[in-house]
Protein backbone atom coordinates (compact mmCIF):
# COMPACT_ATOMS: atom_id res chain seq x y z
CA UNK A 1 0.00 0.00 0.00
CA UNK A 2 2.76 2.71 0.97
CA UNK A 3 4.43 1.75 -2.39
CA UNK A 4 1.00 2.47 -4.31
CA UNK A 5 0.86 5.25 -2.10
CA UNK A 6 4.13 7.25 -3.26
CA UNK A 7 3.57 6.23 -7.04
CA UNK A 8 0.13 7.79 -7.16
CA UNK A 9 1.97 11.05 -5.44
CA UNK A 10 4.30 11.08 -7.86
CA UNK A 11 2.29 10.85 -10.82
CA UNK A 12 -0.09 13.48 -9.46
CA UNK A 13 3.23 15.78 -9.02
CA UNK A 14 4.18 14.87 -12.61
CA UNK A 15 0.60 14.99 -14.40
CA UNK A 16 -1.43 17.83 -12.80
CA UNK A 17 1.07 20.50 -13.66
CA UNK A 18 1.20 19.42 -17.39
CA UNK A 19 -2.46 19.29 -17.51
CA UNK A 20 -2.92 22.97 -15.79
CA UNK A 21 -0.14 24.16 -18.14
CA UNK A 22 -1.62 22.67 -21.39
CA UNK A 23 -0.11 23.59 -24.89
CA UNK A 24 2.95 21.82 -26.32
CA UNK A 25 4.05 20.28 -22.91
CA UNK A 26 0.57 18.84 -22.27
CA UNK A 27 0.68 17.70 -26.20
CA UNK A 28 4.00 16.18 -25.93
CA UNK A 29 2.83 14.27 -22.87
CA UNK A 30 0.34 12.80 -23.86
CA UNK A 31 1.61 11.58 -27.37
CA UNK A 32 4.63 10.21 -24.72
CA UNK A 33 1.51 7.95 -22.62
CA UNK A 34 0.41 6.90 -25.96
CA UNK A 35 3.60 5.32 -27.17
CA UNK A 36 3.52 3.91 -23.47
CA UNK A 37 0.08 2.69 -23.96
CA UNK A 38 1.03 1.07 -27.39
CA UNK A 39 4.08 -0.63 -26.13
CA UNK A 40 2.20 -2.20 -23.35
CA UNK A 41 -0.49 -3.46 -26.00
CA UNK A 42 2.27 -5.05 -28.12
CA UNK A 43 3.86 -6.46 -25.51
CA UNK A 44 1.30 -8.13 -23.59
CA UNK A 45 0.65 -9.59 -27.07
CA UNK A 46 4.20 -10.40 -27.35
CA UNK A 47 3.65 -12.99 -24.23
CA UNK A 48 2.00 -15.29 -26.62
CA UNK A 49 3.53 -14.86 -30.14
CA UNK A 50 6.21 -12.65 -31.18
CA UNK A 51 5.38 -9.55 -33.33
CA UNK A 52 7.47 -8.75 -36.66
CA UNK A 53 9.76 -5.70 -36.08
CA UNK A 54 8.63 -4.46 -39.48
CA UNK A 55 4.87 -4.35 -37.66
CA UNK A 56 5.37 -3.06 -34.08
CA UNK A 57 8.00 -0.08 -36.02
CA UNK A 58 5.33 0.95 -38.50
CA UNK A 59 2.24 0.78 -35.56
CA UNK A 60 4.36 3.44 -33.68
CA UNK A 61 4.48 5.41 -37.26
CA UNK A 62 0.98 5.39 -37.60
CA UNK A 63 -0.17 6.01 -33.88
CA UNK A 64 1.83 9.13 -33.51
CA UNK A 65 -0.17 10.53 -36.87
CA UNK A 66 -3.36 9.69 -35.75
CA UNK A 67 -2.98 10.94 -32.00
CA UNK A 68 -0.90 14.05 -33.47
CA UNK A 69 -2.66 15.35 -36.56
CA UNK A 70 -5.56 18.16 -36.62
CA UNK A 71 -5.03 18.43 -32.70
CA UNK A 72 -5.06 22.28 -33.12
CA UNK A 73 -8.81 22.64 -33.78
CA UNK A 74 -10.43 25.35 -31.99
CA UNK A 75 -13.76 23.28 -31.54
CA UNK A 76 -14.81 19.40 -30.95
CA UNK A 77 -14.98 18.46 -34.75
CA UNK A 78 -13.08 15.18 -34.99
CA UNK A 79 -10.81 14.80 -38.29
CA UNK A 80 -8.52 12.58 -40.01
CA UNK A 81 -7.10 12.29 -42.46
CA UNK A 82 -8.54 9.00 -44.09
CA UNK A 83 -4.66 8.14 -46.09
CA UNK A 84 -3.32 7.01 -42.62
CA UNK A 85 -6.46 4.79 -41.90
CA UNK A 86 -5.76 3.57 -45.26
CA UNK A 87 -2.01 3.40 -44.57
CA UNK A 88 -3.30 1.25 -41.23
CA UNK A 89 -5.03 -1.39 -42.74
CA UNK A 90 -2.47 -1.74 -45.78
CA UNK A 91 0.62 -1.87 -43.12
CA UNK A 92 -0.96 -4.33 -41.25
CA UNK A 93 -2.47 -6.75 -43.71
CA UNK A 94 -0.32 -6.96 -46.75
CA UNK A 95 2.41 -8.22 -44.78
CA UNK A 96 0.17 -11.65 -43.46
CA UNK A 97 0.46 -12.67 -47.40
CA UNK A 98 3.89 -11.26 -47.52
CA UNK A 99 4.94 -13.80 -44.64
CA UNK A 100 3.06 -16.23 -45.74
CA UNK A 101 3.70 -18.05 -42.25
CA UNK A 102 0.77 -17.99 -39.51
CA UNK A 103 3.48 -18.76 -36.54
CA UNK A 104 5.03 -15.45 -37.85
CA UNK A 105 2.32 -13.22 -38.41
CA UNK A 106 -1.48 -14.19 -39.05
CA UNK A 107 -4.37 -12.34 -40.25
CA UNK A 108 -5.65 -12.34 -36.53
CA UNK A 109 -2.35 -10.61 -35.38
CA UNK A 110 -3.57 -7.90 -38.53
CA UNK A 111 -6.67 -7.18 -37.13
CA UNK A 112 -5.32 -6.96 -33.50
CA UNK A 113 -2.90 -4.28 -34.03
CA UNK A 114 -5.51 -2.40 -36.17
CA UNK A 115 -7.80 -2.59 -33.77
CA UNK A 116 -5.11 -1.16 -31.12
CA UNK A 117 -3.51 0.89 -33.33
CA UNK A 118 -6.72 2.75 -34.64
CA UNK A 119 -8.65 2.46 -30.75
CA UNK A 120 -5.78 3.74 -28.90
CA UNK A 121 -5.00 6.82 -31.34
CA UNK A 122 -8.65 8.40 -31.36
CA UNK A 123 -8.21 8.17 -27.28
CA UNK A 124 -5.11 9.84 -27.27
CA UNK A 125 -5.94 11.89 -29.65
CA UNK A 126 -9.22 12.91 -27.92
CA UNK A 127 -7.29 13.70 -24.70
CA UNK A 128 -5.40 16.35 -26.50
CA UNK A 129 -8.08 18.29 -28.34
CA UNK A 130 -10.62 17.79 -25.35
CA UNK A 131 -7.83 19.72 -23.34
CA UNK A 132 -7.68 22.42 -26.54
CA UNK A 133 -11.27 23.18 -26.24
CA UNK A 134 -11.88 23.18 -22.65
CA UNK A 135 -10.11 22.38 -19.17
CA UNK A 136 -12.96 22.21 -17.12
CA UNK A 137 -14.72 19.43 -19.40
CA UNK A 138 -11.49 17.25 -19.19
CA UNK A 139 -11.40 17.72 -15.44
CA UNK A 140 -15.23 16.65 -15.08
CA UNK A 141 -14.64 13.60 -17.22
CA UNK A 142 -11.28 12.71 -14.56
CA UNK A 143 -13.17 13.59 -11.55
CA UNK A 144 -15.89 10.66 -12.63
CA UNK A 145 -13.61 8.49 -13.23
CA UNK A 146 -11.37 8.97 -10.44
CA UNK A 147 -14.08 9.31 -8.01
CA UNK A 148 -16.26 6.01 -9.18
CA UNK A 149 -13.37 3.97 -9.26
CA UNK A 150 -12.03 5.15 -5.49
CA UNK A 151 -15.25 4.61 -3.99
CA UNK A 152 -15.83 1.18 -5.54
CA UNK A 153 -12.97 0.41 -4.23
CA UNK A 154 -14.07 1.59 -0.69
CA UNK A 155 -17.69 0.37 -1.12
CA UNK A 156 -16.50 -2.58 -2.56
CA UNK A 157 -13.85 -3.29 0.54
CA UNK A 158 -16.53 -2.61 3.54
CA UNK A 159 -19.89 -4.13 2.46
CA UNK A 160 -18.74 -5.59 -1.23
CA UNK A 161 -20.80 -9.70 -1.02
CA UNK A 162 -21.45 -10.40 -4.53
CA UNK A 163 -19.53 -10.53 -7.45
CA UNK A 164 -19.80 -8.56 -10.55
CA UNK A 165 -17.57 -10.77 -12.99
CA UNK A 166 -15.36 -13.03 -11.12
CA UNK A 167 -14.53 -14.81 -14.42
CA UNK A 168 -12.79 -11.12 -15.72
CA UNK A 169 -12.35 -9.36 -12.37
CA UNK A 170 -12.46 -11.43 -8.99
CA UNK A 171 -12.27 -8.77 -6.80
CA UNK A 172 -15.06 -6.38 -8.69
CA UNK A 173 -18.77 -6.32 -7.05
CA UNK A 174 -21.78 -5.16 -7.40
CA UNK A 175 -21.99 -3.46 -4.38
CA UNK A 176 -18.96 -1.81 -5.70
CA UNK A 177 -19.85 -0.72 -9.03
CA UNK A 178 -22.95 0.80 -7.46
CA UNK A 179 -21.25 2.43 -4.99
CA UNK A 180 -18.91 3.90 -7.10
CA UNK A 181 -21.75 4.94 -9.23
CA UNK A 182 -23.56 7.10 -6.83
CA UNK A 183 -20.27 8.73 -5.63
CA UNK A 184 -19.03 9.71 -9.15
CA UNK A 185 -22.26 10.71 -10.31
CA UNK A 186 -22.94 13.31 -6.95
CA UNK A 187 -19.68 14.64 -7.57
CA UNK A 188 -18.93 15.45 -11.07
CA UNK A 189 -22.57 16.23 -11.33
CA UNK A 190 -22.19 19.01 -8.86
CA UNK A 191 -19.14 20.21 -10.54
CA UNK A 192 -20.51 20.21 -14.39
CA UNK A 193 -23.33 22.67 -12.65
CA UNK A 194 -21.39 24.28 -10.59
CA UNK A 195 -18.38 25.24 -12.96
CA UNK A 196 -19.33 24.10 -16.52
CA UNK A 197 -22.69 24.90 -17.34
CA UNK A 198 -25.54 26.12 -14.50
CA UNK A 199 -28.29 26.38 -17.71
CA UNK A 200 -28.50 22.64 -18.48
CA UNK A 201 -31.10 21.09 -16.82
CA UNK A 202 -30.11 19.06 -13.83
CA UNK A 203 -31.92 15.49 -15.16
CA UNK A 204 -30.01 15.91 -18.38
CA UNK A 205 -26.63 16.73 -16.44
CA UNK A 206 -27.23 13.53 -13.99
CA UNK A 207 -27.95 11.15 -16.74
CA UNK A 208 -24.77 11.87 -19.02
CA UNK A 209 -22.66 11.79 -15.72
CA UNK A 210 -24.34 8.29 -15.00
CA UNK A 211 -24.18 6.57 -18.75
CA UNK A 212 -20.06 8.04 -18.03
CA UNK A 213 -19.61 6.79 -15.14
CA UNK A 214 -20.57 3.10 -15.93
CA UNK A 215 -19.25 3.19 -19.10
CA UNK A 216 -15.88 3.77 -17.49
CA UNK A 217 -16.48 1.01 -15.44
CA UNK A 218 -16.90 -1.43 -18.35
CA UNK A 219 -13.83 0.06 -19.79
CA UNK A 220 -12.05 -1.17 -16.72
CA UNK A 221 -13.70 -4.60 -17.18
CA UNK A 222 -12.94 -4.87 -20.98
CA UNK A 223 -9.08 -3.87 -20.46
CA UNK A 224 -9.16 -6.43 -17.41
CA UNK A 225 -10.73 -9.18 -20.08
CA UNK A 226 -7.60 -8.19 -22.16
CA UNK A 227 -5.04 -8.95 -19.37
CA UNK A 228 -7.25 -12.46 -18.91
CA UNK A 229 -7.16 -13.38 -21.90
CA UNK A 230 -3.39 -12.90 -21.93
CA UNK A 231 -2.76 -14.16 -18.48
CA UNK A 232 -1.39 -11.25 -17.01
CA UNK A 233 -1.99 -9.45 -13.55
CA UNK A 234 -1.23 -5.95 -15.16
CA UNK A 235 -0.09 -4.48 -18.61
CA UNK A 236 3.31 -2.99 -17.26
CA UNK A 237 4.75 -2.13 -13.90
CA UNK A 238 5.94 1.65 -14.90
CA UNK A 239 3.47 2.29 -11.72
CA UNK A 240 4.72 0.34 -8.87
CA UNK A 241 1.29 -0.89 -7.22
CA UNK A 242 -0.90 0.53 -9.64
CA UNK A 243 0.35 -1.55 -12.83
CA UNK A 244 0.91 0.00 -16.42
CA UNK A 245 -0.39 3.06 -18.90
CA UNK A 246 -3.11 0.99 -19.39
CA UNK A 247 -4.17 -0.39 -16.56
CA UNK A 248 -4.63 3.40 -15.32
CA UNK A 249 -6.40 4.86 -18.18
CA UNK A 250 -8.74 1.99 -19.41
CA UNK A 251 -11.61 4.42 -17.58
CA UNK A 252 -10.62 7.41 -18.95
CA UNK A 253 -10.51 6.05 -22.31
CA UNK A 254 -13.84 5.02 -22.74
CA UNK A 255 -15.30 7.87 -20.98
CA UNK A 256 -13.48 9.87 -23.50
CA UNK A 257 -14.95 8.13 -26.24
CA UNK A 258 -18.32 8.52 -24.47
CA UNK A 259 -18.42 11.49 -23.94
CA UNK A 260 -18.48 12.31 -27.65
CA UNK A 261 -22.17 11.14 -27.78
CA UNK A 262 -23.28 13.94 -25.88
CA UNK A 263 -20.74 16.92 -27.64
CA UNK A 264 -23.46 18.76 -28.79
CA UNK A 265 -25.59 19.27 -25.92
CA UNK A 266 -22.12 21.28 -24.77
Amino acid sequence: MKVRIISAIVAFAICVPILLVGGIWYRLGVYALSLLALKEFINIKQTKKDMPIFIRIISYIILSLIVLVNTGADDMLFTIDFRVITALFLAMLIPVVLYHDRSLYSVNDGFYMIGGVFFLGISFHLLILLRQIDLMLLIYLFIITIITDTYAYITGLLIGRNKLLECISPKKTWEGMIGGTVFGVLFASVFFNVVIDSQMPLYVIILMTLFLSVLGQFGDLVFSAIKRYFEKKDFSNIMPGHGGILDRLDSIIFVLLGFMFFIPLI
